[in-house]
């Protein structure tokens, strides 16, 4: 089998690593890893591509590339130039934080693998949750670690993998726990987190220039049962199928019958 890993935080980021492992058992003795990851850190870029300036590649190891570019132009790199052949499977992550709920829309993780989809690549996006039980280990991706290649062959062995124009993928958030306490896995819908949006905080450097940091809300907040995030707060892998259609098809019907 022959796997591409991509991720948001950077070809140096300690998640990559432990999804290189994980790819590396999944592929198998005979299988190709190939890693082509962003040059520096691309996280909340969501699935954006540098359509307006080109993205230049240093090959780094044999099978290892960096992109001065997002998750998605690492994807379109790998598809379009790198690779020798099309890959069997994307892995994007391991993310250094949660990429459920709301976070989602932002995460370059999850643009990675959206990128793969529509691609027509079979594509999971992995990330760890952080908290307070996990934090602090030597270890923080240890359910990841732990769990994580056996998610992933389940999913590749049992899942959906359709031949649609929107075709899916996977979001999977691993618990903020030691990997022990991992309650088992659960499939999900996005939640979403109450008064835990996106804002702007405007600073003055010592220069007197002003500058506006993005600040984001407490990732302990639960969401809806049968969500990701409630999922993985209660110690469950959380897996949510995924499309990149936006259209809002519960209300197509009653608006056509409105306006047409």
């Amino acid at each position: 089998m022959r796997i591409l890993i991509t991720n948001d935080d950077g070809i140096a980021a300690p998640g990559l690593s432990v999804l290189h492992e994980i790819a590396t058992e999944i592929a198998g003795p005979g299988g190709e890893v190939w890693t082509v990851a962003p040059a520096f850190e691309q996280s909340g870029v969501g699935h954006c591509i540098s359509y307006a300036r080109p993205a230049m590649v240093q090959e780094l190891d044999p099978r290892r590339f960096a992109v001065e570019g997002s998750p998605a132009d690492c994807v379109l790199a790998a598809l379009f130039d790198i690779l020798p052949g099309r890959p069997d499977l994307l892995l994007s992550g391991v993310n250094r934080g949660n990429n459920a709920a709301e976070n989602v829309l932002y995460s370059g993780t999850v643009g990675g693998a959206m990128e793969g989809a529509l691609q027509h690549v079979r594509s999971i996006a992995l990330s760890q949750y952080f908290g307070p039980e996990n934090a602090q280990l030597d270890d923080p991706f240890e359910a990841a670690r732990a769990t994580g290649v056996e998610t992933v062959r389940r999913l590749i062995e049992r899942a959906t993998w359709d031949s649609e124009d929107y075709r899916l993928f996977y979001n999977v958030n691993f618990p903020p726990l030691p990997a022990a306490e991992v309650r088992g896995r659960k499939v999900t819908h996005q939640g979403w987190r109450q008064d835990s949006g996106h804002g702007m905080t405007p600073h003055v450097s010592p220069s007197g220039r002003r500058f506006l940091y993005v600040t984001g809300g407490p990732q302990q907040t639960p969401t809806a049962a049968g969500t990701d995030a409630a999922a993985a707060l209660d110690g469950y892998v959380a897996i949510t199928p995924m499309r990149a259609d936006l259209t809002a098809h519960d209300l197509v019907t009653s608006l056509a019958e409105r306006l047409e």
